[in-house]
């Protein structure tokens, strides 16, 4: 689904004001639940440049992800699989994998999350499911169902192979990660 639970958020949040990013990738925004939480708590000058990955172009739309002179959202929206994405997408201050890796072939999400590495992110955030939470399509988009189940021991070790440093919030249903480049 475009959204997000609840559990985690107020870790993530303080995580994004302890670093400052002044960029970010959020891959999979939906309906910006990140943008909505993160934006309020950046810098007023020169802000935070947020740049967004969704695959489903419909919510572009239908949740007003484009920023305006009245409202921040995504200050550079790409609508396309994160998976075809080139690498300067992921030089960023951080990107964020909120709900969206149990989206796709474990296999493809680790690969992902190295790229991100390796094409120079500082900070990782992820968020997603640690319970049994099957999900097909979702009102007409394929691209919500879940084709992995992840566990946070699983998650644990992917993050721990990237090395640098891991924090771990594991909630009663998702759990969340914040890998950075510093040690």
């Amino acid at each position: 689904m475009p959204t997000s639970d609840a559990e985690g958020k107020d870790w993530s949040l303080e995580r994004f004001k302890r670093v400052q990013p002044k960029t970010v990738c959020d891959v999979g925004p939906g309906e910006g639940t990140y943008a909505k939480l993160f934006r309020p708590h950046e810098p007023d000058e020169p802000g935070v440049w947020w740049t967004g990955i969704e695959v489903h172009g419909p919510y572009v739309k239908r949740y007003r992800l484009k920023s305006t002179k009245t409202r921040k959202m995504y200050d550079e929206l790409h609508v396309m699989d994160v998976r075809e994405a080139l690498d300067h997408l992921f030089h960023r201050d951080l990107v964020i994998f909120g709900d969206v890796l149990e989206h796709m072939p474990r296999e493809d999400a680790v690969a992902l999350l190295r790229r991100a590495k390796q094409a120079g992110c500082w900070n990782i955030l992820v968020s997603l499911p640690i319970v049994e939470s099957e999900q097909g399509e979702v009102d007409g988009n394929p691209h919500e169902a879940h084709l992995h189940q992840w566990d946070a021991d699983d998650m644990d070790q992917v993050l721990a192979q990237l090395g640098g440093r891991t924090e771990a919030m594991r909630g009663g249903t998702l759990g969340c990660w914040w890998w950075s480049r510093r040690a």
